[in-house]
């Protein structure tokens, strides 16, 4: 069944629900057609699509679940109290999902119910607004994913080779479950990465089968698997046929089934994955294998100016602190590389002196001996003098001596008177 026929049949349901009072109904009726006319001209569309039937079609559930909390009350006669209650109810836990759990998305119907166009049709905006006077809605700070090798893991324990594809697709390309249900095999185009030589698939993400805030876009797949995945899926099938030929409910199941035998959990709630994990973890992982921030934001689909998402995750994986600490670390990188540079110098200088000072110590080592040889041999040779000396003297001493006049030439002879 299409989203048009479910929404139109959910529509028929509520309107005509008796148990449900007729003030409400009347509400809810005008509402809608409200809704459908803003839809299609803030959207410029002739008709309601896809996406906008999704849209409305969470109004009616809302507007079920609101009409219970209230006891089938008309709204046009709810009293200050009356709202009170249930949003005090709501943040106290006391109001419980089907699962038996406080509701998570309270804001949707604090922003889209009780501060909106239904109250204003009830004529209650002015006591809503009262009343939500603290209320101030908060970011979603939540980070959850999975690591590619556990993802890997994940995909283990499938049945079928189209469930592999699917979450290959949701890994790879980043889209959500409802959208990659509705790819046709026209929406592939296979081509040779002119890098790699390896086969690639440019899938054409449609407006028509993405959600309102997603852009339209052509994304190339990234993993040889998915495009391995691919090679086997898409031959046999013709040009308009739908790939999966599951929905929603079954993709769910058969995720929660791998999650449970794997026991993969996510990071760092210690979830068990869905889909809407897969596309964060995608996000993660190009984070870290050196995706800028843009680029990822451009694939998710989201418009430039909407980064919220990415740099979330980015700031819990301090991936955006990376730049700065790496230019800290580049700057002592070179600060140590002077310092080496410096210290080399100074080594290198020093092993220069200390070579000249040891041929300095070499060359007065050997004028040393050198002088120490010439003193050893004048040593010797006034040994040898003093013998020689000692030995003349002697042999003078042995021989008589011999008297020899001695003639003047200033003292003239002169004879004895």
């Amino acid at each position: 069944m299409g989203l048009k026929k479910a929404y139109e049949n959910a529509k028929a349901n509520l309107l005509s629900d008796e148990n449900i009072c007729r003030e409400n109904r009347d509400i809810f009726r005008e509402f809608l057609v409200w809704e459908e006319r803003k839809l299609k001209r803030t959207n410029n569309l002739a008709e309601l699509d896809n996406a906008t039937y999704k849209t409305v079609s969470y109004y009616i559930r809302r507007f079920r679940n609101v009409n219970k909390w209230f006891c089938n009350k008309p709204w046009i006669n709810l009293t200050k109290e009356d709202i009170q209650k249930v949003y005090d109810d709501l943040e106290d836990g006391v109001i419980k999902n089907r699962f038996g759990k406080r509701y998570s998305d309270r804001k949707s119907y604090y922003i889209k119910i009780f501060k909106s166009k239904p109250f204003k049709l009830a004529g209650k905006a002015e006591l809503a607004k009262e009343i939500f006077e603290f209320y101030r809605p908060k970011e979603n700070l939540e980070v959850n994913f999975i690591e590619f090798d556990d993802f890997v893991k994940l995909t283990a324990p499938t049945k079928t080779t189209l469930q592999k594809l699917l979450l290959w697709l949701a890994w790879d390309i980043g889209e959500n479950v409802g959208s990659l249900l509705q790819l046709r095999k026209s929406d592939f185009r296979r081509q040779i990465n002119p890098q790699t030589n390896e086969p690639e698939y440019l899938i054409d993400l449609r407006k028509e089968i993405l959600k309102r805030s997603r852009r339209a876009r052509v994304e190339i797949t990234n993993y040889t698997e998915t495009a391995e995945l691919l090679d086997i899926v898409l031959p046999d099938m013709r040009e308009n046929d739908s790939v999966f030929n599951f929905g929603h409910r079954q993709s769910l199941k058969f995720i929660a089934h791998c999650a449970n035998v794997t026991k993969i959990k996510c990071t760092p709630t210690g979830k068990n994955p869905t889909f809407k994990d897969l596309r964060s973890s995608m996000c993660c992982h190009l984070l870290k294998i050196g995706w800028r921030i843009e680029e990822v934001n451009s694939r998710l689909g989201h418009s430039p100016a909407s980064l919220a998402m990415v740099t979330r995750y980015a700031n819990y994986l301090a991936l955006d602190r990376h730049t700065p600490k790496a230019k800290v670390s580049d700057n002592n990188i070179q600060t140590m590389k002077d310092n080496l540079d410096h210290y080399r110098q100074r080594e290198k200088l020093q092993a220069f002196r200390v070579e000249e000072q040891q041929k300095r110590i070499e060359l007065l080592e050997k004028d040393r001996q050198n002088t120490n040889e010439l003193v050893t041999e004048l040593i010797k040779k006034i040994a040898d003098l003093q013998v020689s000396l000692k030995y003349k003297v002697q042999e003078g001493l042995k021989t008589p001596m011999e008297i020899v006049p001695v003639h003047s030439a200033d003292r003239p002879y002169r004879s004895n008177p």
